[in-house]
């Protein structure tokens, strides 16, 4: 090669370094976000109850981050679902928000948010097995994966706190279903386009759980403190927007296994939280339950099945991130 077309080649040659280096401080940067971010959610969610009707806390959380959603998504281009996009984000908005987040925001009155963490970590076990009603066939892995799971649970339940609040533990068991089943649905259903489709389902969610919370006999209390506020701007704008934000660039950016790691991250960093944060107990039975059911998603999400678009595991939709 001549000196002429080795000077040409340079600059191009570093500048595509550059831009890789970018991208890795950016991927790093992501995951930095959703392991810390995601996993201090559900010690905040405590802290917001503790002063605040869970209903009526959801629900605004989620209706505020769907509206800004929504005029980020307008501002990028994206045109307003139809009708017919709207009825099916209603659907996944009540299954991910009012059953899934709503539940564990109950829940967050009576457990600990690292003993909440690890139960909701049971989510992309869930989406697997649940995957065959969706057309998405579930292997011998996944079927074994979920058993060692139930395992976790079971050991989680010979502990004091789970048993001492039977109520809560119920509404905390099925969340993680609830979002399974609407993870699965926004891959099969076009809710919109980009930004616009996590819009639709958070607004109509949030709404959705804030009704059912005034239905119930929900108020905001007169005097709110001044943490509680600061709980909530961080529930909306580092939970759900930063951390959305977050995961879809490494969706787009990483790859698959690296960005689904956090189902497995998150719930032992919650439970360091809410030690560390909250004086909250960690047992024996706790970190039995941890390792048996972080052992169980890694299982199933370190070496995903990709057969078709459908295949993909449940663990990579993208609004999951919201679930937080």
């Amino acid at each position: 090669m001549s000196e002429a077309s080795s000077h040409a080649s340079g600059p191009a040659s570093g500048s595509a370094s550059s831009e890789r280096q970018g991208v890795a401080r950016s991927v790093l940067a992501a995951l930095a976000a959703v392991y810390l971010i995601w996993s201090s959610t559900y010690f905040v969610i405590r802290l917001v109850v503790a002063h605040l009707p869970p209903f009526l806390a959801a629900g605004m959380r989620y209706l505020v981050a769907g509206l800004v959603m929504l005029v980020i998504a307008r501002a990028q281009g994206h045109t307003v679902p139809d009708r017919r996009a709207w009825g099916r984000a209603f659907v996944v908005g009540i299954l991910l928000f009012v059953v899934g987040n709503g539940f564990v925001s109950i829940a967050a009155r009576s457990l600990g948010s690292g003993v909440i963490a690890v139960v909701c970590g049971m989510m992309p076990l869930w989406g697997a097995v649940l995957g065959p009603l969706f057309g998405v066939p579930a292997s011998r892995r996944e079927w074994a994966g979920l058993v060692l799971g139930f395992l976790g649970v079971a050991v989680l339940a010979l502990g004091d706190e789970l048993r001492a609040a039977p109520g809560a533990t119920a509404l905390l068991l099925v969340a993680p279903v609830g979002w399974a089943i609407g993870s699965l649905l926004v891959r099969r259903w076009d809710l919109g386009k980009g930004l616009m489709g996590a819009a639709t389902q958070t607004i109509l969610g949030g709404a959705t759980i804030l009704g059912l919370g005034l239905a119930m006999g929900e108020r905001m209390p007169e005097v709110i403190p001044l943490e509680t506020i600061g709980a909530m701007a961080y529930l909306i704008v580092a939970g759900s927007l930063v951390g959305f934000a977050a995961y879809h660039h490494l969706l787009v950016h990483a790859r698959p296994a690296l960005a689904m790691s956090y189902a497995y991250v998150n719930p032992v960093l919650a439970v360091i939280l809410g030690a560390a944060l909250g004086g909250e107990p960690v047992g024996a039975h706790t970190i039995a339950g941890t390792v048996l059911i972080v052992g169980a998603v890694v299982a199933i999400v370190s070496r995903p099945r990709v057969r078709s678009r459908d295949a993909t595991p449940v663990a990579s939709a993208a609004p999951e991130e919201v679930a937080s």
